[in-house]
């Protein structure tokens, strides 16, 4: 999970990739990075660290031009490296930048590929750098100098990129003097989306991970970007579209709508929030089916993303809804953190409990998903030192029992709480009077009411089905080996990192 921006202006866009990168910091924590062009002069700063510590004055003033792209990164396997911030360049041809969120499954093929017959060399394990090397790699076949490409040549080298790759992958890029493209996955399973912003001298056009980003730099949202489409944004402000899939269907991730997205945003038709509404409601009649005699007297969330389906769950079981955890946001969210050590040592650094909200009560927990339960067991115990009677949980989500391969940072199958236990066997692990899962087909419902026409969802953390066919044994004890918190580990980079790159072709 990262987040991804490119705008095409009438003048600078630092600021504005700037204050999108921060709409989407939500998507990533690790690292963020910022390349502008400025006629055939590219300026890039990236650094580890989240966006308002990566870009200081001096590095703002430095990077001028009227189009760029920009990306906040979330690791999905091994270090935390700063070498593998985006965006990427490579020089040849024309120079280009991507930045990309999603994870190829075929990138191991791909990069002896790049290397044996392409005759390209890689600096970095990214999924990211193998996938621009093969843009790269596809629109050099156009043979031309800069002046000359076209557009069809730019969706030719998308279409051949199709047919390479596998797996779930967003990715805006920049042509040095020509443009910005952005084209998704052939299944969409990663989200993208862009908009125009009309001014008196033009067109201005946005692409981004999410609509809250479009929305918050007041631009009008045009749509999704399509599963296998292509959107190719000229510098002069012409806009082009193109299917470059043979073969595409609408898969989206539903993750994003459970935990991963913001809840004002909409992807692909479907408010985000409306679904955790709706998630909400169906938990809460699961409850009454399976407990129609309960004795919970208050329902509380585990802030941030579960609030909007614990408020109806407690409307709809006719109990108070109370805010009983306060949150310091000043501590990076658990799910993201490199390691386990520190992911179980900050939580009790991120929530406190008001203890009147929870004496002599039996209390509900709502939590949008559990993953390695490490963070439920601890919000369990702080719930029972607070004065709790009774702690009872529940899950607006599935649980998670498969790793997901397709750019969430799902750990180690082994460290997902749900591998191989029973719901009794995972609520005695957490330390809870009892727990309740939502039903599948209830968290699919949910989503898919906001857009009846998408009929098919990457469940694939929850169900271990794999949308792109392709994920065998061998590859899931691959990132098996990749996620494990023992591969871990964090490698600082130096404060500047600002590098003044030349034009290619």
């Amino acid at each position: 999970m990262c987040g991804i921006i490119g705008l095409v202006a009438k003048n600078y866009v630092n600021q504005m990739i700037y204050d999108g990168l921060t709409v989407l910091q939500h998507r990533g924590q690790d690292a963020a990075g910022m390349v502008t062009c400025d006629d055939k002069q590219l300026y890039l700063r990236k650094s580890n660290g989240m966006v308002r510590d990566v870009f200081h004055t001096r590095h703002m003033l430095n990077l001028k031009g009227n189009m760029g792209i920009g990306h906040v990164r979330y690791p999905t396997a091994g270090c935390a490296s700063s070498a593998e911030a985006q965006p990427f360049y490579v020089n040849s041809p024309y120079g280009i930048t991507l930045a990309h969120n999603g994870t190829l499954t075929n990138s191991e093929a791909l990069k002896n590929d790049l290397m044996r017959e392409d005759l390209r060399h890689l600096n970095t394990n990214s999924d990211s750098e193998v996938l621009l090397n093969i843009l790269a790699h596809e629109l050099h076949h156009a043979d031309k100098p800069r002046k000359d490409i076209e557009i069809e040549d730019i969706f030719l080298a998308v279409r051949r990129l199709h047919q390479r790759c596998r797996g779930g992958y967003a990715a805006v890029a920049m042509i040095t003097g020509v443009g910005i493209l952005g084209f998704r996955d052939p299944h969409g399973i990663r989200p993208i989306i862009f908009g125009r912003r009309r001014t008196d001298r033009g067109n201005e056009y946005i692409i981004a991970s999410e609509s809250v980003a479009v929305d918050s730099l007041d631009f009008e949202i045009i749509r999704d970007i399509e599963p296998g489409e292509a959107v190719f944004i000229t510098v002069d402000g012409e806009l082009h579209t193109r299917q470059c899939a043979d073969q595409h269907e609408y898969a989206p991730c539903i993750f994003e709508y459970v935990y991963l997205a913001r809840p004002d945003s909409i992807i692909d038709g479907i408010s985000v929030y409306r679904a955790r509404l709706r998630m909400g409601e169906s938990l809460a009649s699961k409850i009454l089916r399976l407990y129609p005699d309960h004795d919970i007297n208050v329902v509380i969330p585990i802030p941030d993303s579960s609030r909007t389906a614990a408020l109806p769950l407690a409307q709809s079981l006719g109990v108070k809804y109370r805010e009983g955890f306060i949150k310091n946001r000043y501590i990076p969210r658990t799910f993201i953190m490199p390691g386990q050590t520190i992911r179980k040592k900050s939580v009790r650094q991120k929530l406190n409990a008001i203890d009147l909200e929870f004496q002599g009560k039996n209390v509900l927990l709502v939590d949008d998903s559990i993953v390695r339960g490490t963070t439920s067991r601890e919000i369990v115990q702080m719930a029972r030192d607070a004065g709790a009677k009774k702690v009872y949980f529940a899950s607006a989500a599935p649980p998670v029992r498969y790793p997901n391969v397709y750019g969430i940072d799902m750990p180690s199958v082994r460290e997902l709480i749900a591998y191989n236990r029973t719901v009794e066997e995972i609520a005695q692990v957490i330390g809870v009077d009892w727990l309740v899962y939502q039903d599948m087909e209830d968290l699919i419902a949910a989503a898919r009411k906001g857009n009846p026409s998408i009929t098919r969802f990457d469940t694939s953390c929850f169900s271990g089905e794999y949308v792109t066919g392709d994920v065998t044994v061998d590859y899931l004890a691959h990132i098996e080996a990749l996620r494990n918190d023992s591969a871990r580990q964090t490698v600082e980079m130096g404060d500047d990192g600002l590098t003044d790159l030349s034009n290619g072709g």
